[in-house]
C-alpha cells in the first residue's frame, strides 16, 4: 500500500508519504505481571544475547494472561520494556477488558497474523507450508549487513559474518561459515531449520525460540549443522556431506 497526497503545484514536494512496509517483529508472550520477575527474567535474556534486544520492536502477547483484579499497568511494563532497550509497539490477544486497558496506555492493539479459524494447535500440527521462492545471496554477507527472505527461503552462497543478519520467513541455508545472526520462521513457522558448513553462529533461532553462542555445545561448533525445533527447543544435528 502506498499512500500519496495529491500533486503539488510547481516542485514542492508533499513532506512524507505513506508506505506499507513488512518489518521484524519480536513477540513477548506475557504469562503473568509481577513486574519484578518480569525484569529479572529480561535481564537475563538480555545477559544471554548483549545487543540482541536493542532498539527491538516487541509485541506484547496476552493470549496467556486474564485480567489481575487490580488491572494491569501497561504504562509501567511500557517503561520497563523501554527501560531494557525494547520498543512496544502494540499487543495481541487478550480479553476485550485487557484490550480496552492497553488502548488507554496508547498501545495499539495490533491483528492476530493467524489465519481466522486457525487455533495454535491445529497451526502446529499442519506440515511445513512451501514457501514460495528462495532468495539467493550469491556473495559472503558482512558485518553490518542484513538479508530478509519474505515468505520464502533465504539461500547464502557464502560465509555470515560476525555482526551479519540473515533472516527468513522459510529456510535458511548458508554456503560457509555461519558467525552472525540467523533467525528462521519468523513468522512462526515452526517447521523451518537452519543449514550451515561450518556453525560458529552469535545466535540462532527458529520460531521466536533462540540460543546464543555461549550456550551452543563444543561438540557442535564449527561443524556441518542443521538446526530445527524438536519439543519446542532448538535441537543442533551433524550434518553429513
Amino acid at each position: 500500500m502506498l499512500l500519496r497526497f495529491p500533486q503539488q503545484t510547481g516542485s514542492e514536494q508533499p513532506p512524507f508519504e505513506l508506505k506499507g512496509s513488512l518489518f521484524t517483529l519480536t513477540v513477548l508472550r506475557l504469562f503473568q505481571l509481577d513486574m519484578a520477575a518480569i525484569e529479572q527474567h529480561l535481564a537475563e535474556k538480555i545477559k544471554q544475547a548483549p545487543g540482541f534486544f536493542d532498539n527491538t520492536p516487541v509485541v506484547i502477547d496476552l493470549e496467556g494472561l486474564t485480567l489481575p483484579p487490580d488491572g494491569v499497568d501497561f504504562n509501567g511494563l511500557y517503561e520497563l520494556l523501554r527501560k531494557h532497550g525494547m520498543a512496544p509497539v502494540g499487543i495481541r490477544n487478550g480479553s476485550p477488558e485487557l484490550q480496552a486497558t492497553a488502548r488507554l496506555a496508547g498501545l495499539p492493539v495490533l491483528p492476530e497474523s493467524r489465519p481466522a479459524g486457525t487455533s495454535k494447535k491445529s497451526e502446529r500440527a499442519e506440515s511445513t507450508p512451501a514457501h514460495a521462492h528462495a532468495q539467493i545471496i550469491d556473495h559472503p554477507v558482512r558485518s553490518g549487513q542484513q538479508f530478509y527472505a519474505p515468505d520464502g527461503d533465504l539461500i547464502v552462497l557464502g560465509a555470515v559474518s560476525a555482526g551479519a543478519d540473515v533472516i527468513a520467513d522459510g529456510n535458511i541455508h548458508v554456503y560457509g561459515v555461519l558467525r552472525g545472526r540467523a533467525l528462521a520462521g519468523i513468522k512462526g513457522d515452526a517447521g523451518t531449520r537452519i543449514f550451515c558448513h561450518s556453525l560458529e553462529a552469535a545466535l540462532i533461532s527458529i520460531a521466536g525460540r533462540y540460543r546464543v553462542s555461549e550456550h551452543i555445545s563444543p561438540a557442535d561448533w564449527g561443524r556441518a549443522a542443521q538446526i530445527r525445533l524438536m519439543d519446542d527447543h532448538l535441537a543442533i544435528e551433524a550434518l553429513i556431506r
